[in-house]
């Protein structure tokens, strides 16, 4: 995704260099979005970037690799989508913590973001000591949501469209951003089969025949942007 956090800022907030260094492995499909970030984290004591990553599957390959503190994700980039990909990384990795970083300002993306299992969502147009303190707080198991976004996704309404139940609704969410069967019913402590049960429901009751018809009713619904 394009763009980065501005403003690279002083690392007067920084914590003592005693301390051990937060790891981080950074994660976009964006090189000079990766080199940016890399020498904004370097230029604040108390933090390390020890790998990068070009898309959600090398995310989690990195992460296993190198057992970071803190992922920075990315959340729209090429191949997996990122959120199906954060429980994945969270149940390989249950020590590190996940920051999102996107340039998507709409509620529902926070919402997935954060239900899916990241800690803190942050905007890429935010100051560069949102980053910083999101990463800190994040390396503590302290959640933190951009503030100007939080009142949005509190008042954002989340009701389902008509004639699904709230949990065929939260299966359709999950499909439409890209989970597998496997991956909707790990996050929704469900069986599989009861996940494949919801999915057929939605379909018959939306009259849709595939994915892709799926994903687009829901953009259509305002749930989801086109990437």
């Amino acid at each position: 995704m394009s763009g980065t956090v501005s403003d690279v800022g002083s690392a007067s907030d920084d914590r003592s260099t005693r301390d051990p260094a937060i790891r981080v492995v950074l994660a976009d499909d964006h090189a000079v979005v990766r080199s940016a970030l890399r020498v904004l984290l370097d230029s604040h004591d108390g933090i390390e970037v020890v790998a990068e990553a070009r898309d959600a599957r090398d995310a989690a390959l990195q992460v296993s690799e190198h057992h970071p503190d803190v992922l920075v994700l990315d959340l729209k980039m090429p191949g997996e989508p990122s959120v199906a990909a954060i429980p994945r990384i969270l149940q390989e990795a249950p020590g590190t913590q996940i920051v999102v970083l996107t340039m998507q300002l709409e509620p529902r993306f926070a919402r997935q973001a954060l239900g899916a299992g990241a800690i803190a969502y942050v905007l890429k147009d935010a100051a560069a000591r949102e980053l910083v303190h999101a990463i800190r707080l994040a390396s503590r198991g302290e959640a933190y949501l951009d503030p100007g976004l939080a009142a949005r996704v509190a008042a954002a309404p989340h009701s389902a469209p008509a004639g699904l139940t709230p949990r065929e609704n939260d299966v359709l969410e999950l499909i439409a951003a890209g989970y597998t069967n496997q991956e909707a019913a790990a996050q929704l402590l469900v069986s599989e089969r009861t996940v494949e049960k919801h999915r057929s429901e939605i379909f018959r009751k939306l009259h849709l025949a595939t994915r892709a018809e799926l994903v687009a009713y829901v953009r259509e619904q305002g749930g989801l942007a086109a990437t």
